[in-house]
């Protein structure tokens, strides 16, 4: 199944261009608590199927992890459930980061 992918460099476009796009964050609590992408919501990995149903249907959802590996495993999942608007960022927070884009502190990802 073909996970659809985003580079850092065109979410970050897209989020400066004020595009209404929900970044969920699937890392564990103690990755979170070291910095995020800011506006980034949190659900751990495991979370995902227990909270699905509360994802958008009306705009993109961007999940990212450290490498992109797990993230791309959860947007597959979510495809085989039938959500349409998932989107991996290749290469995860890792790639972000090497691309000179801001990380935040967790208690800042949503001000």
């Amino acid at each position: 199944m073909l996970v659809k992918e985003i580079e850092a460099t065109e979410l970050q476009r897209r989020i400066s261009a004020g595009d209404d796009v929900m970044v969920l964050d699937i890392r564990s609590d103690a990755e979170w608590a070291q910095g995020v992408l800011p506006g980034a919501e949190h659900w751990a990995m495991h979370l995902i199927p227990l909270r699905m149903q509360d994802l958008p249907k009306d705009k993109d959802v961007v999940l990212y992890c450290r490498s992109g590996a797990r993230s791309h495993h959860a947007c597959q999942f979510l495809a085989q459930q039938g959500v349409d608007n998932a989107i991996n960022l290749r290469g995860g927070i890792i790639s972000w980061a090497q691309n000179g884009f801001d990380i935040v502190a967790p208690d800042r990802a949503r001000a």
